[in-house]
């Protein structure tokens, strides 16, 4: 990526000097090691207080008493949490890092398109999480446990109940990015916002498909749970993006 600078002489004329490309390798190189740095300093910190994660962890289900099905497996999964506890905080950073490589090679107008939504990704991504946890774990935990009240004691393995979970907050996260990628289509001019609302149909339909592949569980409220959300979703950015355009 080009980096310009400029120097004005008194004779008004204007030399432009680019940095070479080894030079832009070795940049992304230093940034690349910061982050993975800054990963590592966040995961050695939740490690440390891993049992709190774990019991956060276990918050949106109640009467459930987990177990071990081998001597490490817990200790595995505590080191799992805490390293997506680690790559969860670090984001930031790391999109902050993005930014600074990638700012001297844009436009002006680029740069106003960009930064804003790089910011509002994450924003969504941790909106994401919360209604993950806050409404779509709960729902097929609760689900699962009604299902089988009566009739079997609910014994559950913690490793296995941890993946569960963190697959169904980061496919809700990356389901909730769907009006950054509405924004970027519409405004690299690939397909129009009266064309998206002229697809409703469609949008409906691959929402429930989606809601059925993204969620690991089976139960029917957290399919339809998360269709819905990205139903609203798909509107949503489809108004900012009529907005932009407009």
């Amino acid at each position: 990526m080009p980096t310009n600078f400029n120097f004005n002489f008194t004779n008004n004329s204007v030399v432009t000097l680019e940095l070479p490309f080894s030079e832009h390798v070795e940049e992304l190189r230093q940034r690349i090691f910061l982050i993975v740095g800054i990963i590592l300093l966040f995961t050695c910190l939740a490690f440390v207080d891993v049992k709190s994660l774990v019991k956060f962890l276990e918050l949106p289900i109640n009467n459930v008493k987990f177990f071990q099905l081998s001597p490490g497996e817990y200790f595995i999964s505590t080191i799992k949490i805490a390293f997506y506890t680690g790559l969860l905080f670090s984001s930031p950073f790391a999109i902050g890092q993005l930014i600074l490589f990638l700012l001297p090679g844009l436009t002006k107008k680029e740069t106003k398109i960009i930064l804003p939504l790089l910011i509002s990704s994450l924003i969504l991504f941790g909106l994401g999480l919360a209604f993950s946890y806050y409404t779509l774990v709960p729902a097929a935990l609760n689900f699962f446990l009604n299902y089988s009240e009566e009739v079997l004691e609910p014994l559950w393995s913690f490793d296995q109940y941890f993946e569960f979970i963190l697959v169904l907050f980061y496919s809700t996260g990356l389901a909730f990015q769907i009006p950054i990628i509405q924004i970027l289509v519409g405004l690299l001019n690939i397909v129009s916002p009266k064309q998206m609302l002229g697809a409703w149909r469609y949008v409906i339909l691959v929402s429930t498909i989606l809601g059925a592949i993204l969620t690991p569980s089976t139960d029917p409220l957290t399919q339809l749970l998360l269709s819905f959300a990205i139903i609203l979703l798909y509107i949503s950015g489809l108004g900012i993006l009529f907005l932009i355009k407009n």
